[in-house]
């Protein structure tokens, strides 16, 4: 495992550490906020990639640990409220839960998801406000596998999780664990998820998978329902609402925080089935 520290301007931090991700960065945190610049951490677990990486971003690339990425977790997550149901508190707090939220413990593991980001905060928002009893919930790319907690929590009759990365599926499944609930995430995208069977699709991951997979957000929607899309930016909406157009999705409403954005779809084919 290894750290690359990055300096940036504030105006491009975002798109940095979209980019990171997208090279397979498995922790990023930031370092310093300053007005004008801000400066970048990325954990990455491939020492191969070091020279690539390094060549490709800048900067320095450093031996690092799991204990390196706890310790600034550590630091920078403290306890967070979603929407008004949801309560995000990491491991090591003891914060009381605010009553009539459900509450959920992340640790400092390397996975996407700690409620942090903004596009994590978009789809937990979105959780809170669109799962209801009994529904049935898919959660493609699951990551950590804090939006299928929250979903179960919430009361979803049903909650499938599943991410193409390994390192990602044991994460989730240790937190699945540690919360007591009876979850499962398996490895795979969406090709795993049986068809017509979401009343709620949540997929927060890349731009170019979200407009790649459009036909399966079509096909796993059960008539009806509804995916909320989030992983990407402003500038990716076009690419990617023509790709859910031409696999015959219909965006409902569109939304952000800071240069990040989430959309809220249903199928125009599943919707003429009802």
């Amino acid at each position: 495992m290894f750290s690359i520290d990055l300096d940036c301007k504030q105006d491009a931090k975002d798109i940095l550490i979209a980019d990171l991700w997208e090279a397979g960065s498995n922790g990023i945190v930031e370092l310093e906020d300053r007005p004008e610049t801000a400066r970048i951490r990325a954990f990455f677990d491939d020492d191969s990639l070091a020279e690539d990486l390094v060549s490709r971003f800048g900067g320095k690339a450093e031996p690092a640990d799991t204990r390196d990425w706890v310790a600034f977790a550590r630091e920078h997550l403290h306890p967070m409220t979603f929407g008004e149901r949801i309560f995000v508190i990491p491991e090591w707090r003891n914060d009381p839960t605010p009553e009539g939220r459900i509450c959920i413990v992340i640790n400092a593991g390397l996975a996407f998801g700690t409620g942090a980001h903004e596009t994590t905060r978009l789809c937990l928002e979105a959780v809170d406000r669109l799962v209801t009893p009994g529904c049935s919930v898919a959660d493609v790319g699951c990551g950590s596998g804090i939006l299928a907690e929250a979903a179960f929590k919430l009361g979803a009759g049903s909650v499938f999780a599943c991410d193409n990365d390994p390192e990602a599926v044991t994460t989730a499944n240790e937190n699945f664990e540690r919360a007591g609930i009876a979850l499962r995430a398996v490895l795979g995208s969406a090709e795993e998820v049986p068809t017509a069977s979401a009343d709620l699709l949540l997929a927060n991951i890349s731009p170019a998978w979200i407009a790649d997979l459009a036909p399966e957000w079509v096909r796993i929607l059960k008539p009806g329902g509804t995916a909320i899309l989030s992983g990407f930016e402003a500038q990716d909406i076009p690419e990617v609402s023509k790709a859910l157009l031409a696999a015959g999705a219909v965006n409902l409403r569109e939304f952000g925080l800071n240069s990040w954005r989430a959309m809220e779809i249903q199928s125009v084919v599943n919707k003429e089935k009802l």
